[in-house]
């Protein structure tokens, strides 16, 4: 089956964002090549059997945005694996990136990458894509502040994710997915 799976036509780069408990589902209805675990250490997702172990990065972090005892926060090594695994996908096929509900860690995740990938495209038009997606995405400050920094977009994007507000409260997101090149979207 790993085989088979492995020859089906992957479709051109999109991220998709869901929960943990999508990923089965997200990777296999997508053909996903790339897969970004944004949890906690204690909580182990396997490689799924249609992505290649090195197109898997883990991020053992806790949904924090600010520094807590006991608590694993993000910071500028961790988004520096996101832009820098960003860098390295060529986008013949699809981005999964997951956190636990699909709300924050991986929401942010797939803003500092769209942002990393799209270096022309305005932060406000990320967000309000990044809205429109999904109404219940609230990105992770403290990686948007770190993503902002590492990226030397100057408080943009977290004035971006700021104007998208809080949204909808829910204990887990439906998926949902962006294209990866916004170049047609914002005329670059």
């Amino acid at each position: 089956m790993h085989d088979l799976v492995s020859r089906l036509p992957r479709p051109p780069g999109r991220i998709h964002v869901c929960p943990l408990s999508a990923v089965p589902h997200v990777v296999a209805s997508h053909a996903a090549s790339h897969l970004v675990t944004c949890l906690a250490g204690e909580v182990r997702v396997e490689t799924p059997g249609a992505i290649q172990p090195a197109n898997h990065i883990r991020l053992f972090i806790h949904d924090i945005s600010e520094p807590v005892e006991g608590y694993i926060a993000p910071d500028a090594e961790h988004v520096m694996q996101l832009v820098d695994f960003a860098a390295g996908w060529d986008r013949q096929g699809p981005m999964v990136i997951h956190c636990w509900a699909g709300i924050s860690r991986s929401t942010a995740a797939a803003f500092i990458m769209l942002c990393a990938l799209n270096p022309a495209a305005p932060e406000a038009l990320i967000a309000r894509m990044l809205r429109e997606a999904s109404p219940t995405a609230y990105p992770n400050r403290l990686m948007i502040r770190l993503g902002d920094a590492a990226l030397g977009r100057t408080g943009r994007m977290m004035a971006a994710v700021e104007t998208i507000g809080r949204g909808e409260v829910v204990s887990e997101a439906i998926p949902f997915s962006l294209p990866a090149d916004l170049s047609e979207l914002h005329g670059s």
